[in-house]
Parts: C-alpha cells; structure tokens; sequence
C-alpha cells in the first residue's frame, strides 16, 4: 500500500493493515485519526511514538498474533506473511537448533508466562537462540520492558514494509 493509498482508504482498510503490524486496535485507530501524513517517515515516526505509550496488558494481547519462534506461521493473513518472512533464516532442517529453540521457548514461558518475542527480521536462528538465553537471565520487569521494545520494532519494520511502494 502506498502513502496515498493509506492515506485515503477507508478506516477498516487502514486497521486491518495496522493491525498486522502490532495488534494494539487503538494504537491503529489513533493513527488512522491522525490522517493524512506527508511522508512514510512522518507516519513512521508518528507511530513509534504512540508506541512509546503501550501499556503492558496491549503489549501482551499483541503477543498472541505472534508465533514462537522456530515454528512455522499458520495462515494466509498479513501478519503471517509477516512473521514467515521475519523467521526465515531460522533453519527449519537444523535439528539442533530447533530442539534448542523448543526448549528454550519452553523455558520462557514457564519463567514469564508469554511467547518469546524478538525482532527476527535479519538474524539468524543461533543469534536469536543466543538472545533468548540472555533473555532469560531478565528480571519480569526487565522482561517486560524488552518485549515491549522488540514489539515496537516488528511493528515499525512492518509498517515501513507496507508502505514500501509496489
């Protein structure tokens, strides 16, 4: 979708492409509100800074479209696509990795009571089951904050994927 696309489309067509960013609805309908933007950068940078805002309990709802990682994304929907895109250099064949990666999912969420998530986009499974070790090291709140962080990073990269132009 384009700028003017995005600027122009209705404010259904606009959530459902937010939404595959971050599932925060009203982080989706502020920016709607906030339409037209003069620039991709400009709507970049309006959204992370309502980003900046997300409260825990969004961050969390918004973890639930998000698969482990190391698993395959079900469905056809954007965020889907997204996310397969996103995991792509986590080697499905190496056994290892996805054992560790199992088991280290395994472990967060029995320590932290939610997914796993990191900004995926770029790295590659053993940098990522580096950083899910690390992670667990994390105190809740640390945790927290860092699952916020990650989050606002998938959803600004998503963001910017969208609006590349076709």
């Amino acid at each position: 979708m384009t700028l003017d696309e995005f600027n122009l489309a209705p404010p259904e067509t606009a959530a459902a492409m937010l939404l595959a960013c971050a599932a925060i609805p009203e982080w989706s309908w502020d920016i709607i509100a906030a339409r037209p933007f003069a620039s991709a950068d400009s709507l970049i940078e309006y959204a992370g800074a309502l980003a900046l805002r997300w409260r825990a309990k969004q961050v969390s709802n918004a973890l639930a479209r998000h698969p482990r990682i190391g698993e395959r994304p079900v469905g056809h929907g954007a965020d889907a696509g997204h996310s397969r895109r996103e995991q792509s250099a986590v080697d499905p064949a190496d056994a290892r990795l996805a054992a560790d990666l199992l088991e280290g999912n395994r472990r967060y969420e029995q320590r932290f009571g939610q997914v796993f998530l990191i900004h995926a986009a770029g790295r590659g499974g053993h940098d990522i089951l580096a950083r899910l070790r690390q992670r667990l090291e994390h105190s809740p709140e640390q945790e927290q904050r860092e699952t916020a962080l990650q989050l606002r990073k998938i959803a600004l990269s998503r963001l910017q994927q969208e609006l590349a132009p076709c």
